[in-house]
């Protein structure tokens, strides 16, 4: 009789790379232009003016996050592709030292030593998975994604530009920057919260903690610039 539990259902979270994506677009989206936007409104007396600038740091700042995240995939897999072809050259140059390493890996694992032999000339039988094996055990690195570069530009672009435009949307709707500021703060910081509690929820930490911190910051920032930007004019 099969006695296993099929009743047991295994949730890990697998979109870890989309949602890091989504939190460095969306957090200073959401932080920078608020900032902007409250320092201008301590300064100027147009909503045009704090509008205008908002819409142009919205699209600079998403140029310029996206480009950061296409950058940094970039590198990440070119930094793969040089270790990954090190990792062959060493299998084989040194595959005695090789082995020895696949056996240590093992051993760390509280494997025995003549299943460990077993396993490692078993493994050497193969040199693709020999060198896979290498680079996920030995080096801790995961084959990326040959399109995360794009992925990472658009997803944190397109974060930078919905988070950016929420702290604007309280000067379309009203006719002067001080009504605008109050506005603009209580929707940003809303959706500050949200975000802090979506974000810290998916990834598995305490939600109401994570909501508030990313408020605080996004709140912080903010008023920073309206107390400088009030000082300085």
């Amino acid at each position: 009789m099969d006695r296993r539990d099929h009743s047991h259902v295994e949730k890990h979270f697998t979109a870890s790379d989309l949602v890091k994506d989504i939190v460095i677009g969306m957090a200073d989206g959401l932080t920078v232009p608020f900032a902007l936007a409250a320092g201008l409104s301590g300064a100027v007396g147009s909503n045009g003016i704090i509008i205008t600038a908002g819409i142009a740091e919205v699209v600079a700042g998403s140029i310029a996050m996206g480009l950061g995240g296409y950058l940094a995939g970039r590198t990440d897999a070119e930094h793969y592709a040089s270790e990954l072809k090190r990792e062959a050259d060493e299998v084989d140059a040194v595959p005695d030292v090789e082995m020895q390493e696949v056996r240590d890996i093992f051993a760390s694992y509280g494997i025995s030593p003549h299943v460990q032999d077993a396993l490692a000339e078993e493994l050497a039988q193969d040199k693709r998975k020999w060198v896979d094996f290498m680079m996920k055990f030995e080096l801790g690195l995961e084959t990326p994604d040959p399109q995360r570069a794009r992925k990472s530009a658009f997803n944190i672009g397109m974060s930078y530009v919905v988070g950016g435009l929420v702290p604007l949307v309280g000067y379309f709707v009203t006719d002067n920057p001080h009504d605008g500021l109050m506005l603009s703060a209580a929707t940003t910081i809303l959706f500050l919260f949200i975000f802090g509690y979506v974000k810290t929820k998916l990834t598995g930490d305490k939600p109401l903690l994570g909501a508030l911190k990313t408020t605080l910051i996004g709140v912080l920032a903010a008023g920073a610039a309206f107390l400088i930007a009030g000082w300085v004019s």
